[in-house]
């Protein structure tokens, strides 16, 4: 690779580490690029979980060290999730996703709609309204397959849930969700990697941007909380829905 593609790739990483460790979305930014490169699809994306498993890595790491995780609380979770990601990746060349690509935007569409009216939503820890076992099996199943499988919106969608399932503020949700966001990157590579479907230089280089990304994105988080998260957040919703429906609409 050339000195010039090289500073792209860090460069992408870098800005997608930033924005994926606040409200996620980096696969918006990231994967336009790896396709750009000419990567076959599936490349590509082995591609991709490779970098965002940098990232997703190191904004867990600065969140547990701010005190925002509770690992044990986690475990379950970690080890559905691991499963139906790596079910999902597994699928993901046997199942049409065309009923998720039209679907999913319009999901995240009414997410962002409530995030408006419910101004209040995130500031602080409320009552849950599952338990944390049943939490993280019901959510780990579906978040986690869904991410092996398809992904554009994965750390929204659980973001969401660890707000109105189990009450966390913001800041705390956006922490856990680097947990299981991380579970699935490494369970999706793991499937990807033995098939031989990662670029180890690109992927790698990506990561470096990504992990300096993620650790400028947390400490942004830790210091500014809910205020800062919120609009960042219903921004990145709003662009993955808009580039969603935008290949819906023209098939790119």
């Amino acid at each position: 690779m050339t000195p010039w593609l090289l500073a792209i790739l860090f460069a992408t990483g870098l800005v997608a580490g930033f924005v994926d460790s606040i409200a996620g979305g980096g696969g918006l930014i990231t994967m336009p690029v790896l396709m750009s490169l000419g990567l076959p699809p599936q490349l590509a994306l082995g591609t991709n979980k490779l970098q965002a498993t940098f990232g997703s890595t190191s904004a867990m790491w600065h969140y547990h060290r701010a005190g925002l995780i509770d690992f044990r609380a986690c475990r379950l979770g970690i080890v559905v999730t691991f499963i139906a990601a790596m079910l999902g990746t597994m699928l993901v060349n046997r199942l049409p996703p065309d009923l998720l690509r039209q679907s999913i935007p319009w999901l995240l569409l009414a997410i962002t709609l409530y995030l408006l009216f419910q101004p209040k939503l995130g500031e602080a820890d409320l009552h849950p309204r599952m338990t944390v076992n049943s939490f993280h099996v019901v959510f780990g199943l579906i978040l986690g397959f869904y991410d092996g499988f398809f992904g554009p919106g994965t750390g929204t969608f659980w973001a969401m849930a660890y707000m109105l399932g189990l009450g966390f503020n913001m800041t705390r949700a956006t922490a856990h969700t680097k947990v299981m966001n991380c579970t699935s990157n490494v369970a999706s590579l793991l499937v990807f990697g033995l098939a031989g479907q990662a670029h180890l230089g690109a992927g790698i280089c990506m990561g470096v941007g990504q992990l300096l990304g993620a650790r400028l994105g947390t400490g942004v988080v830790i210091r500014q909380g809910t205020k800062f998260i919120r609009p960042v957040f219903i921004l990145v919703v709003l662009a993955i829905t808009g580039r969603l429906l935008w290949r819906n609409l023209t098939g790119r």
